[in-house]
């Protein structure tokens, strides 16, 4: 059972004693063409290598040779990011669980307990009430109630958090038996309520409840305080009571407050309710916090000496389920006695509501989210991708062969809670462990739990539990399990690309990168998946060098490609053609539409020379000791007008940003050098010697649309603003002014 092959039928994983399958796994059909198709183009890559090195060898100026050079570095990076590319394609699986069957096997009784992570840390950029919701869908999972524990981290210490989750704690009771009752599939609410299912009078009733609470909550997030009207009772006043004068978001002590436990708490039907958790672990400006991977490992710990279930959730905030039988897909395989002694994590893909038609911000990822994993899957297992995934607690301490102890007793992966959460040895251990200096000379985040050292603390955490030993799984049911929000601004997009980019070029060059380490821990195949996406950021050299060096060449009629009458033309044509030809169909056979294609390919450059390039800086300004970054969260509030004109599949430029200045600059740059080449084709020049400078530039131009758009007649408050178009107009004349130098 598990095992997988490379070709042929599904492969069924059937729990010992011949009870029915609960999962099976086979190999995706496309799998021999790739295979084919990666050896032809290999060929080709070390062709254009040569084709370049001659060049170079027989380069007669200085000015030609530069220009060699330069494509020759970009063509060296494009060829290893084909090459850490090809490792997806090797071994490629589709899983399938059996829900239906665990049920067969195993009582619901019997099912382990779930500890589900919710991370939240400004209320301004992510709304109580879209967390609210997210915790109320885990809570109403299709899963023994009371074994469920959800804890909310709330990194920025706000009373305005809190509240909405005492709001949502007395909503609960209403809303999971409601759920249970008529079997409902979208268990967040505010999912459920705009799909207008309210044509009983129970729902009607329901979202009434619903809609009270929400106001509440927003008003009290208008108001920027809880005051006195807010609160109901003594219990509430006291946690309230915690934020004094003193207490700031970068300064405060631990809150640790119960506002739900299973043992004693009952909905309106009688019947247990999970264990609802608010954590703010204590923060002071002296210690380090170590941003979202220590607020998880502070749910660790509290979680550990509270609750301790062998398997965690972990969820972004604004990460709704989507199907209440998620646990139990995941269960498939936790519960599997062959799987489970080495497998690490069950992860499920990132897939998102609200997407306009063309994706325009290309915020789907299918090739990260879908397509890739799936042939990580057919290695050693998916990376972690930050949410959506289900954890054997037992994977946080140690490779599957070597425990390492945590500190004290009741931390260790197997320790049994016996006492209520809300009693006193409890709740002090629990605070005692969510302080900042906890951590002290401990091996938190280096060796146990969520590992630090990068703003990319899912990838780094992944990463380093494979090269452990564990193993994980990608499961991709037909219906999504969860569903989370996009950026709809180009801003907060390019912003979220540039804090992964750092991050993961921190693994990149650390001791622990994928290139090295990685290669010597997990094998080459999955040592080179890893490092495609450490070295994300370095994407920025080729796209760079084609957006710019052979349209500032055309400028100065310089050609620098062969002509179209010779024979190491058709060689550009095919690996241009063959790379695109087959991600469109990689992207096609995922699901895909050829519109959001299109996007995905024109945010790929959009990204190679903005976020990419700045990424790249501010990482190796950090490394040389100049500066350093923090995170920064992305927004998930909806501005009415911004959200209009995402919906039509308009681009926001409505802030000024350097990002936006660079694509700007290139936009201005590619089209006067493909007019430029139009007026020296209508002038009887011969178009041989332009045509593949004209190309790039032309492919550019089209690509650019948006911004031409932006800049000449918009007249919404999403168009480019002036001082933008100003300095990237000033950029791209400062980099014609130096090219005439260097063509002359």
């Amino acid at each position: 059972m598990g095992a997988r092959q490379q070709g042929g039928s599904a492969i069924q994983a059937t729990s010992t004693g011949g009870h029915p399958s609960l999962h099976t796994v086979k190999p995706l059909g496309r799998t021999l063409f790739n295979r084919v198709f990666a050896t032809i183009y290999a060929l080709s890559i070390l062709a254009l290598l040569f084709y370049h090195a001659k060049t170079l060898f027989y380069s007669t100026t200085l000015v030609s040779f530069s220009v060699t050079l330069a494509l020759l570095i970009s063509d060296l990076v494009l060829a290893f990011f084909w090459v850490s590319t090809q490792t997806f394609r090797m071994f490629p699986v589709y899983r399938k669980q059996f829900p239906e069957n665990l049920k067969k096997i195993m009582e619901r009784s019997d099912f382990p307990a779930l500890d589900v992570f919710i991370c939240t840390a400004d209320p301004y950029k992510e709304p109580p009430i879209s967390v609210v919701n997210t915790a109320l869908s885990v809570m109403a999972y299709d899963y023994p109630t009371e074994k469920i524990s959800v804890y909310v981290s709330d990194d920025g210490g706000s009373a305005l958090t809190l509240f909405a989750f005492m709001e949502a704690s007395k909503f609960a009771t209403h809303w999971l038996p409601f759920c249970k009752k008529n079997n409902i599939l979208e268990r967040s609410p505010e999912a459920y309520f705009e799909l207008n299912h309210t044509c009983t009078s129970e729902a009607v009733n329901i979202k009434i409840i619903y809609e009270s609470m929400k106001v509440k909550v927003e008003r009290v997030l208008e108001r920027g305080k809880v005051e006195d009207e807010n609160i109901t009772s003594g219990q509430e006043r006291e946690a309230f009571n915690k934020w004094a004068d003193s207490f700031t978001r970068q300064d405060h002590p631990a809150v640790i407050q119960v506002l739900l436990d299973a043992s004693k708490d009952k909905d309106i039907a009688g019947y247990s309710m999970p264990n609802l958790i608010y954590v703010s672990r204590e923060k002071n400006k002296a210690s380090p916090h170590h941003f979202k991977a220590g607020a998880l490992n502070a749910l660790l710990r509290v979680s550990g000496c509270m609750t301790n279930a062998p398997i965690i959730l972990t969820l972004d905030c604004d990460s709704c389920s989507n199907d209440p039988e998620t646990p139990l897909r995941a269960m498939c395989y936790l519960s599997d006695p062959e799987t489970r002694p080495q497998l690490a994590y069950v992860q499920f893909p990132q897939i998102f509501r609200g997407i306009n038609k063309s994706d325009i911000y290309n915020a789907e990822f299918k090739r990260l989210y879908q397509i890739n994993v799936m042939g990580f899957d057919g290695l050693s297992g998916p990376n972690y991708l930050g949410t959506g995934c289900f954890f054997q607690r037992r994977a946080f301490y140690g490779s599957p062969s070597s425990l390492a102890s945590p500190e004290i007793p009741e931390l260790a992966p197997d320790y049994i809670v016996d006492k209520p959460i809300q009693s006193q040895s409890v709740l002090a251990k629990a605070h005692q462990v969510a302080t900042c200096n906890y951590e002290s000379r401990s091996n938190w985040g280096s060796k146990i739990g969520f590992r630090y050292g990068s703003l990319s603390e899912d990838y780094h955490t992944g990463f380093r539990m494979q090269c452990e030993g564990w193993k994980s799984i990608f499961c991709d049911p037909d219906r999504p399990a969860f569903l989370g929000d996009v950026p709809i601004t180009l801003n907060d997009a390019l912003n979220q690309q540039k804090r992964w980019s750092i991050g993961l070029l921190e693994v990149g060059f650390s001791k622990y990168s994928p290139a090295t380490f990685g290669v010597k821990a997990i094998g080459l195949l999955m040592g080179l998946a890893y490092a495609q996406s450490a070295f994300w950021a370095i994407w920025s050299i080729p796209i760079t060098t084609y957006a710019f060096l052979p349209q500032l060449a055309l400028l100065n009629k310089v050609y620098i490609f062969p002509k179209v009458s010779e024979p190491w033309f058709f060689l550009y044509a095919f690996l241009f053609l063959g790379a695109y030809g087959q991600d469109f169909l990689d992207f096609i056979l995922a699901g895909g539409s050829i519109q959001r294609w299109w996007s995905d390919q024109r945010f790929w450059i959009i990204r190679g020379i903005s976020s990419y390039v700045f990424g790249s800086v501010e990482f190796f300004l950090k490394f040389l000791g100049i500066s350093a970054f923090g995170f920064n969260v992305t927004s998930k509030v909806v501005d009415h007008e911004q959200s209009k004109r995402y919906g039509q599949g308009i681009f926001e430029f409505g802030v000024h940003s350097p990002m936006f200045v660079t694509l700007t600059a290139a936009a201005i740059i590619n089209l006067i050098s493909f007019s430029q080449g139009l007026v020296e084709v209508f002038r009887g020049n011969n178009l041989e010697g332009l045509f593949v400078q004209m190309f790039i530039s032309g492919f550019a131009v089209v690509n650019s649309w948006p911004i031409y758009e932006a800049i000449a007649w918009r007249k919404d408050k999403g168009k480019m603003p002036i001082k933008t178009s100003i300095i990237a107009t000033l950029l791209a004349g400062t980099l014609y002014t130096v090219s005439c130098f260097v063509f002359l």
